[in-house]
Order: C-alpha cells, then structure tokens, then sequence
C-alpha cells in the first residue's frame, strides 16, 4: 500500500485513519474558525491541498488503486453521482429554510455571511463575479481534497479493520463533525456562540451526505464518483447562497 520510503515508518491501518481524523479535524477548525474571526481565509486552501496532495505523497500505486483514485467503471455512475450531490444540497436548503428561514441559524445563511463580501453592497455584475470566483473555490479545493481524504486515505485505512459499511459511517461521522468548523460554533458581535440543536441537525445532514459521497464512490468504483457528487453539492450551494438567500 505505502510507498518504499513511509514502509516501516507508518501502517495504513485504522489507528493511522484516526490518527488522520484527529489531525485534519484540528487543522481544519484552526484554519476556518481564524479565517470567521479575521476575515483572512488564507490558511483553508493549504488545508485542502494537503489533503489533497497526501495521498499521493505516501502511497504506492497498488496503495491507489486500493482507495479507488482510478479510471470509473462507467459514465453513467459519475452523471448519477453528480445527480445526487446536487439533489442532496438542495434538500439540505429547504430543510435551513423551513426551520429558520434567514436567520444565523440557517448553516447556508452564516457560511454565506462567513464569506469576505458583503452582499448588500454589490451590484449585479460584481455579485455574478463573486459567484463564479466562489463557483471555482467550491469546485476544486473541498471535492478534491476532502474526497481524496475521507472517502479515499481515511476510509481505504479503516477497511480492514471495520469493513466497508462501518468505514463509511465513521469517515461520514468525522466528516460531518469538522464541518462544526463551518456552521454551528457561531461568531458574531465579536464573540463565540454554540447553537446546539441546529448544530446536531447540520452534522446529521452532512453525515448523510458523506454517506451518498461514499455511495458514488461505490457505484462508479472510483473516487471520481465522490468528487464528482462534491463537486455538484457544491455548485448547488453556491448558487443557492448567492441567488437565493442573499
């Protein structure tokens, strides 16, 4: 699985799997919650490419092969990923919008409010701008690096130790958990906040979206599937932020 060089240095096994879980989730919320506070977002692409990157640097080409970063089956599977992730997000809208319409509340509202732009002051044409620069960011930096992350390095170390269901629910759990990062540890009037029950509601969703990214893995036999429903989650939201909140 391990390149020649990391082979006596780590095990791809699940203790290296938490160990990764616990290393990013710390990372991660460091780099999002400084960027909330400071408005300076720098910190979160590098956070992205690392994981991104880290596959690559540590295992062999069977290791690869292992966590499905490969050619899919069929392109059918990936049109029908890309279907769900988007499907899924939409969901996720309308469940912040019946619950708490436009308030802080609503997980879209504050990560939309957690962007360095204010809305009220742009016009059409700068908003369009913005959305296509936010368009390229949710593009490429999360689907990338935190599916080759947690549906491939993570989810590929658990396996053998839990097997495929039990690996998927924890890498979903773990996935959901550091999106705490995003919404639910609230700042605002230059204070922190914790809203419990719309917390313990946006980690339920996203679980459940980490579930459907693992399914696309699944159904394409490559981690193309979970990219590419990512991707669509993250269209999705972006234009529903841009149009349709603010």
């Amino acid at each position: 699985m391990l390149k020649d060089y990391w082979k006596g240095k780590i095990k791809f096994d699940w203790t290296f799997g938490l160990l990764l879980i616990l290393f990013f989730g710390i990372l991660r919320f460091a780099a999002v919650l400084y960027g909330i506070q400071s408005g300076d977002n720098k910190y979160i692409p590098f956070v992205f490419i690392l994981m991104m990157v880290l596959p690559f640097l540590i295992l062999s080409k069977n290791g690869k092969e292992y966590i499905k970063i490969k050619k899919p089956k069929n392109i059918s599977a990936i049109l029908y990923s890309f279907l769900l992730g988007g499907m899924i997000c939409i969901f996720i809208f309308f469940v912040g919008q019946l619950l708490y319409g436009n308030e802080l509340t609503n997980w879209f509202k504050y990560i939309g409010e957690s962007y360095p732009i204010n809305f009220e002051e742009l016009s059409i044409s700068d908003k369009n701008i913005y959305f296509i620069i936010f368009l390229v960011i949710g593009m490429t930096f999360s689907p990338f690096g935190e599916e080759l992350l947690y549906r491939g390095l993570i989810h590929g170390s658990l396996t053998n130790r839990f097997g495929e269901s039990r690996s998927a629910m924890i890498d979903s759990l773990a996935f959901g958990l550091t999106h705490l990062a995003h919404f639910g540890i609230i700042y605002q009037f230059n204070s922190w906040d914790f809203y419990l029950v719309p917390s313990l509601i946006w980690i339920t969703l996203i679980f459940i979206t980490g579930l459907i990214f693992n399914y696309c893995r699944k159904i394409s036999d490559s981690i193309w599937g979970a990219i590419v429903s990512h991707m669509a989650f993250n269209i999705a939201m972006t234009y529903l932020i841009f149009y349709e909140i603010f």
